[in-house]
């Protein structure tokens, strides 16, 4: 179920009809960014706060301590556009997907899960395949974008908007080219770096998954090899 444009009153509420909802009335909604896919935050939900999250297509929760609803950055500022929620197998728990604006932890931080190290700088790579680095990447990027630590380089780029990283990726770009027309892989492995970072850079900034070039590449090139 997709919330970019509204859902219907009548069809939300035999949606939620199927929903297995725990003796409380509540059931669990996990979180996640919709472009890094790095969990962000698991909270309750009730059918109130459900019809909430869809009618707005921002998350709304139901707060177990303080037995009232609450609408994810209200005071803050950090609230979590909904792109699609879905629920599991057993219909028990919710899955949204969310383009934030800004941390989800109270803490300030990107995600509210901490590693088992207690380290909750980094964030854990997703995929262990040869292509992991770019999965870890964006998580990064994405983190780096909520929190925006003083002095990281990323922070800076997103200060200074869109114009400064089209800029960054036109130089590195041209700096790509140099190498490769002067044959020095070494450089070009170091250029090509650099423009792979701030394209990732770039893709954040305008709230574009990887995932959507992906499949771009896989919808051209299709199914079949030739013989």
């Amino acid at each position: 179920m997709t919330a970019d444009s509204k859902i219907a009153l009548a069809d939300a509420d035999q949606w939620m009809k199927q929903l297995t909802w725990n003796e409380d009335g509540l059931i669990p909604a996990i979180i996640q960014d919709a472009a890094s896919k790095e969990v962000l935050m698991m909270a309750y939900m009730n059918k109130e706060s459900l019809t909430k999250s869809l009618e707005t297509g921002e998350t709304w929760f139901w707060s177990r301590s303080r037995k009232e609803l609450w609408h994810k950055g209200a005071t803050s500022g950090h609230t979590q556009r909904i792109v699609e929620i879905s629920h599991d197998c057993d219909q028990d728990t919710l899955l949204l997907k969310v383009v934030p604006a800004g941390p989800a932890c109270h803490t300030g931080a990107y995600t509210c899960f901490v590693p088992a190290d207690g380290q909750q700088t980094q964030v854990a790579a997703v995929t262990s395949d040869r292509y992991a680095i770019l999965n870890r990447l964006e998580a990064v990027i994405a983190q780096r974008e909520a929190e925006m630590p003083e002095g990281a380089y990323t922070t800076y780029l997103f200060e200074k908007g869109v114009d400064k990283i089209l800029k960054k990726v036109g130089e590195e770009s041209a700096e790509v080219i140099i190498a490769a027309k002067n044959r020095d892989a070494e450089e070009l492995s170091n250029e090509s770096a650099d423009l792979l970072f701030h394209w990732l850079v770039l893709l954040r900034e305008q709230k574009l998954p990887i995932d959507e070039v992906l499949e771009v590449l896989r919808s051209r090139h299709g199914h079949k090899q030739d013989a």
